[in-house]
């Protein structure tokens, strides 16, 4: 597991450069006492590893930017990504406060060549716009949701896709959550395009930190949603972490199909895949204890496998020697 003593843990990605892993994290300091505050002081933090159990923190990758600028207020979860070229993108949120206390939430990226120092890019890439995602001007949402890019290459070689947590403007309040896609031929110039789902009465209002992979020639899609912010019918479930059929990695995705791959206790799924052997393996922060407050820590992998038609939970596999 990873944790720190001083500050909590939660949203978190991974990088592998073919001899390390590496982990980015969110963190902020425990001096805040109040767990909720810790999003508005969020860093993104770095740690490596060579088995995905035993981590060493390095430094750390970003920070926010001095106001005015889209991440002012605080930087998000994101993911990476490598351009032929060798160059390594981070793709992250970027948080800002609208007039009235509100969070507006934006994409941008910082590049490296190590993954070790990364430069800011400058200004948002991309931000929620009409038609097809709901601004913070509708007053139905807490804040404008538009965060969590996961990056990933066209499998034809057609450029570069973007998966983004995103809201629609018309649908049921708590089933609004959708796919968000933006599309791009260099990872530095992006093209919004119409969502990948659509919003459903047994849906969600926030499919956050969306992931799609192929697992063992499956395409899946995996999120995260608390019962509180989705449809009634989510409400018996207690999910934490979602998975839902995919067709391919670009959908069509059946969102109202979703199963929990994990209860609410761990949030924020991540899967990678083991290098030394092809395993499959999911991770996920630790967010509730049995009295329902919030724990924070990265847990160690857990092997994951096709179960009929649902991907589940397996028990631990040591790494082969």
């Amino acid at each position: 597991m990873f944790d720190l003593p001083g500050s909590w843990v939660w949203d978190y990605w991974f990088a592998d450069d073919g001899d390390l892993y590496h982990l980015f994290f969110l963190y902020a300091s425990r001096a805040l006492h109040d767990p909720d505050a810790r999003h508005y002081r969020a860093s993104i933090g770095h740690a490596v590893s060579t088995d995905l159990v035993e981590w060493t923190q390095v430094s750390d990758a970003l920070v926010r930017s001095d106001a005015p600028a889209f991440d002012d207020l605080a930087t998000w979860t994101g993911s990476i990504v490598r351009h032929p070229n060798g160059t390594w993108f981070l793709f992250y949120t970027g948080s800002t406060l609208a007039p009235g206390g509100k969070n507006v939430q934006r994409i941008g990226y910082a590049t490296s060549d190590d993954l070790m120092t990364w430069t800011k890019s400058g200004d948002a890439v991309l931000e929620a716009s009409g038609p097809w995602y709901e601004k913070l001007n509708s007053g139905t949402w807490h804040d404008e949701a538009f965060r969590d890019p996961w990056v990933f290459a066209d499998p034809s070689g057609d450029g570069w896709h973007m998966l983004i947590t995103a809201r629609a403007p018309e649908g049921p309040v708590v089933g609004r959550g959708v796919i968000g896609h933006a599309w791009s031929a260099d990872l530095r110039t992006w093209e919004l395009r119409a969502p990948l789902s659509a919003p459903s009465e047994s849906g969600f209002g926030q499919l956050e930190v969306l992931q799609v992979e192929v697992v063992d020639g499956r395409p899946v899609v995996i999120f995260s949603c608390l019962a509180e912010h989705s449809t009634e019918s989510r409400h018996g479930y207690e999910g934490g972490t979602w998975a839902a059929p995919a067709e391919s990695v670009l959908g069509p995705f059946d969102i109202a199909a979703a199963y929990p791959l994990t209860d609410r206790s761990l949030y924020v799924g991540r899967l990678l895949q083991r290098r030394s052997d092809g395993l499959w393996l999911l991770f996920a922060f630790r967010n509730t204890d049995e009295d329902g407050a919030f724990v924070g820590g990265i847990t160690d992998p857990m092997p994951v496998a096709w179960e009929g038609d649902r991907l589940g939970v397996q028990h631990l596999a040591p790494e082969p020697r």
